[in-house]
């Protein structure tokens, strides 16, 4: 197939392609700047198939850089900028890394591998396009993006090119964009949804609006007349508790990257903002299932419908499996690639889900954290989303410690816009819950980095979590008892 960048490049070159703080790229200049650098990448001895690792900002030079990348023909596999250089450098030599391009500042970690290019060197202007279309096989291997980790040691899921198209077509199917349509580069381009945001808009010939570096979100929107943007909870609750408004430009927030309080979503509605709710992952290239736009308030407490070139069904345990052109190859591994999916191509998710008398998706909870306490299952979804209810409660995390005598029990995190009494909070729950799924203990969540991104480390709370508790224990405090009414 034919770079979508150069499609439009030809058939409408003045259209903006990326609008940043400083400049607004068109087609026909990114298209240029792309070819230009795939060049530069060659002569440094990049060649198709390679894996290529970057540490991406959110910037048109890494834009024109995973472009080109793709051009080329070689794999990118972007690490997240907040893990540690050498963390990142682990990463890179799990996905099998042939070489990385990077800041100069950024190299030495990676200096034993070849080659290593720098950022500042490679990114070109780039000379005016020739005639000569730029092909892309759409089954070629495009993208290693690692898992989130929020249940465990993040994954490297392998994509070819045709998982994000597929990806994108479908999105952009129930959310139309049309060239004059702008999407806020709101989620980082080591994130799938950060990828996605570039396909999407590089098909419908839509721009990417990158923010000024540093900007919280609500200012962003507005100073570039956003009229898509893709958000998580923790960056919707960030707007709505700051007061702030939907610009007149914003046509769609598209909700993802986890549960939605419902009293947020409430909210948040109330106050005008133009929601759609979704389900994905990132095996499966972003987004699975997504409400319409203008959908009722109702039907936002759902993740919607499955959208195009995805399926979707329940297994027998209550668990959601996924097929359809989005789904990855598999999981990078000391070499191999290692496929995860079913005997007749279905991916187990993980997560369970029922459908609704619509057809729409409700995902109830992540099977990996049922825990067990005194015989009974536990869920700490549904903990969260009583917790979330209650006033003042702006966000909630349960995770189990291991307990003597029920095996495990369930404790909260929260973070609330006033002050939280563990009486009251016990009380107010009883009305919900049976007694034996209220927290023995209620806990602010601790100032940790890992806990103030995108997604909650679960894992780093329930490590806390259990220290705290096994302190308690040491010093004779008696933890909470439960009941079982």
């Amino acid at each position: 197939m034919t770079s979508p960048l150069y499609h439009h490049a030809q058939g409408r070159p003045t259209a903006p392609a990326i609008v940043a703080p400083n400049r607004t790229w068109s087609y026909q200049a990114l298209d240029a700047a792309v070819h230009g650098t795939a060049g530069r990448l060659r002569a440094a001895g990049v060649a198709p198939g390679d894996r290529v690792a970057l540490v991406p900002s959110r910037s048109p030079d890494a834009i024109v850089l995973l472009w080109a990348l793709w051009r080329v023909g070689a794999v990118a596999v972007p690490l997240s900028r907040r893990l540690p250089a050498p963390a990142r450098r682990a990463q890179a030599e799990r996905a099998g890394c042939d070489g990385a391009v990077l800041p100069e500042a950024e190299q030495e970690p990676f200096s034993s591998m070849a080659p290593v290019v720098s950022l500042e060197a490679v990114v070109s202007e780039g000379p005016t396009r020739g005639d000569d279309p730029p092909e892309q096989d759409p089954e070629r291997d495009a993208t290693i993006v690692f898992t989130s980790g929020s249940t465990g040691q993040p994954k490297a899921a392998l994509h070819t090119w045709a998982n994000h198209l597929y990806s994108a077509k479908g999105a952009n199917a129930n959310l139309p964009l049309r060239s004059g349509d702008r999407w806020l580069l709101s989620l980082p381009l080591y994130h799938v949804g950060g990828l996605a945001i570039l396909v999407r808009c590089a098909l419908a010939g839509a721009a990417v609006a990158v923010p000024e570096s540093e900007k919280d979100l609500a200012p962003a929107l507005g100073d570039t007349r956003a009229t898509h943007v893709s958000c998580v909870s923790t960056q919707l609750r960030r707007m709505v508790t700051a007061g702030h408004a939907p610009p007149s430009s914003l046509r769609a927030v598209l909700l993802g990257g986890g549960p939605m309080p419902a009293p947020l979503l409430d909210r948040a509605y109330a106050d005008g903002w133009p929601l759609l709710t979704s389900y994905g992952c990132t095996e499966m290239a972003s987004q699975i299932t997504t409400t319409a736009p203008g959908a009722s308030r109702s039907a936002l407490r759902t993740a919607g419908t499955r959208l195009p070139h995805r399926r979707v069904r329940i297994g027998p345990d209550g668990q959601i499996l996924v097929a359809g052109r989005p789904l990855f190859r598999g999981y990078v591994q000391d070499g191999t690639v290692t496929d995860p999916c079913t005997d007749d191509g279905w991916y187990p998710t993980g997560d369970r889900g029922v459908r609704d008398a619509q057809g729409r998706l409700q995902v109830v909870g992540r099977i990996d954290r049922m825990f067990v306490s005194g015989g009974e299952n536990i869920q700490p979804e549904e903990i969260e989303r009583a917790l979330e209810r209650l006033p003042r409660v702006v966000q909630a995390a349960v995770v189990p410690v291991s307990n003597p005598e029920y095996g495990h029990r369930p404790v909260a995190f929260l973070r609330g816009d006033g002050p939280l009494e563990d009486a009251t909070l016990r009380e107010s729950l009883r009305a919900h819950l049976p007694g034996f799924k209220i927290p023995d203990a209620f806990y602010p969540f601790p100032d940790d980095p890992g806990n103030s991104g995108l997604k909650v480390d679960r894992e780093s709370l329930r490590e806390w979590a259990q220290a705290r508790v096994d302190d308690e224990r040491e010093a004779g405090q008696d933890t909470p008892k439960t009941s079982s009414g």
